[in-house]
């Protein structure tokens, strides 16, 4: 406790003999009066961490403080560039601990779309001096701003070595037992979608722990959605504790909304609750009802889970339905689309007795935007060892965008002795406009690579998100044998020699095991 204290006060002093030298003597005044308040304060802040009855008051006194809105939260609120948050620090104002919180929490969102200034931001002295300010005074710092605090830094970058990162860290330890159950997965998200240092990992599991012990602490369906999308994923006990809170004992009680929301999580995580046939028959014949994208992302859903029944499909490939996605400009209605070419495709490989409406052959053809990608280091590497395992260009083809609304990462075709085949010049079905004209040889082997990146898994696992278990159940339907490259497995090869022999090797297998069947 009172290296804690000392800390604090150590930082406090440091930063005002640094301003000292250029105010004037009120400004003087005003520092010391500001510098002693703050250290009265810190003295007593440790307190916070003790357990029992002497944190009570505190907790309750801070808790019936009446938040009064301020000239400097409007700015904070309203700044649209950086330098008006950090010159907050140099003016007139005097930011407190939430205040200073909220600031970065600001920064954060306004760099995001902004990444390449945030190594600017961090060497900046109004920035320090922030993270200073903040650092002497954490433990007055409000839950739900401290829940958003800590991703606020992760996404900012700052180094995981800074004390003020780890002061932050160390908080939502000490309150790990007070936070409010929304506030762990707020949490445990931030750890696990902004941070893969094993320092918030380890803070990650501690969230985790808290979570499938307080699950009962859950009341409401909103509470129950928002957990199960935020963190569901990263914990197969708690999935499975939230499916009987899921929704199977809310029945009653669960707005179509928040069912819909259920429904989607499920997919996202290629999650299927223990009883199924009792989840899925809530949905009932709300379908028609609902708004036009909804309707498409549910049907997704269900393809995702493979509950999707063959009227359900009609629906949403009859010409008259889908003719409102055709050509549609806006970001939402492309990705309306694309789930489209995806229930297309599972209507046309996976249910052989299905007999239409189909999307229009013009439709399924792959546009500009379907290799239009940022190009991965891992991406890059892949299709370096492809063109060297492959010698010529003719045997074999990358980045292959296919009528399924997949792009496969490589394509070749082995005759049945294993030598790579021309694979231009012979049909290739899974194209919406083939170039080729003869049939494959008999005993020839169509394989696709397909290369797997970090946020394709679900957290903490080695198994795939709906989406990317759809994407391989479609290409294998469509006659591939599949070459997985997982990023896990790419990351332990170091040569270009042990990638080639990696690829070599995982083709054998697939061929391998094709045989075995």
């Amino acid at each position: 406790m009172a290296a804690h204290l000392v800390k604090r006060c150590t930082c406090l002093l440091r930063e005002a003999a640094r301003q000292a030298p250029a105010m004037a003597p009120v400004g003087r005044l005003r520092l010391a009066w500001v510098a002693h308040k703050t250290l009265t304060s810190s003295a007593t802040s440790p307190i916070s961490h003790l357990p029992g009855s002497l944190m009570e008051p505190v907790e309750k006194e801070r808790a019936s403080t009446p938040y009064i809105e301020k000239q400097v939260d409007h700015l904070i609120k309203k700044a649209t560039r950086p330098e008006e948050l950090l010159e907050l620090l140099g003016g007139s104002h005097d930011l407190d601990s939430n205040q200073a919180a909220m600031v970065l929490i600001r920064l954060s969102h306004l760099l995001s779309e902004k990444p390449e200034d945030k190594g600017l931001l961090i060497q900046d002295a109004h920035f320090h001096q922030l993270l200073c300010l903040l650092n002497s005074q954490i433990a007055s710092v409000w839950h739900g701003t401290l829940s958003k605090l800590l991703g606020s830094l992760y996404a900012l970058g700052i180094p995981k070595a800074s004390k003020e990162l780890q002061s932050v860290e160390q908080e939502v330890r000490w309150r790990m037992r007070k936070l409010k159950y929304k506030h762990l997965a707020f949490l445990a998200e931030s750890c696990a979608t902004l941070s893969q240092e094993q320092h918030s990992q380890e803070l990650l599991a501690e969230l985790l722990t808290h979570l499938e012990r307080r699950w009962t602490e859950i009341e409401d369906s909103h509470t129950l959605v928002t957990v199960m999308m935020k963190v569901g994923h990263l914990s197969e006990p708690l999935m499975n504790r939230l499916e009987d809170k899921h929704v199977l004992n809310r029945a009653q009680d669960i707005t179509l909304p928040h069912l819909c929301s259920v429904l989607l999580a499920f997919a996202r995580l290629n999650f299927h609750p223990d009883q199924e046939d009792q989840f899925f028959s809530l949905l009932g014949s709300e379908l028609p009802g609902l708004e036009p994208a909804l309707q498409v992302d549910l049907v997704w859903a269900l393809c995702v889970l493979q509950q999707a029944r063959e009227a359900e499909l009609q629906a949403v490939l009859h010409p008259e339905f889908h003719i409102q996605f055709l050509g549609g400009k806006s970001q939402k209605d492309q990705n309306t689309f694309q789930k489209l070419l995806h229930i297309n495709a599972t209507a046309l490989l996976e249910y052989p007795e299905y007999s239409g409406p189909l999307l229009p052959a013009s439709a399924v053809a792959p546009g500009p935007s379907a290799l239009d990608r940022k190009v991965t280091p891992l991406q890059k590497e892949l299709q370096e060892t492809l063109k060297g395992l492959l010698g010529s260009a003719d045997k074999g083809s990358l980045e292959v965008a296919t009528q399924y609304g997949w792009v496969l990462d490589a394509e070749v075709l082995l005759d049945s002795d294993g030598e790579f085949l021309p694979v231009r010049d012979f049909v290739a079905p899974h194209l919406a406009q083939p170039t080729g004209s003869q049939s494959p040889p008999p005993g020839s082997k169509r394989l696709a690579f397909l290369r797997w990146e970090f946020p394709n898994f679900n957290s903490r696992s080695k198994d795939l998100l709906g989406r990317f278990v759809l994407a391989r159940r479609h290409i294998v339907a469509a006659g591939f044998l599949i070459v997985d490259v997982p990023f896990y497995e790419w990351l332990e090869l170091k040569s270009e020699w042990q990638k080639g022999a990696y690829l070599k090797d995982k083709m054998r297998k697939a061929v391998a095991e094709e045989l075995a069947k």
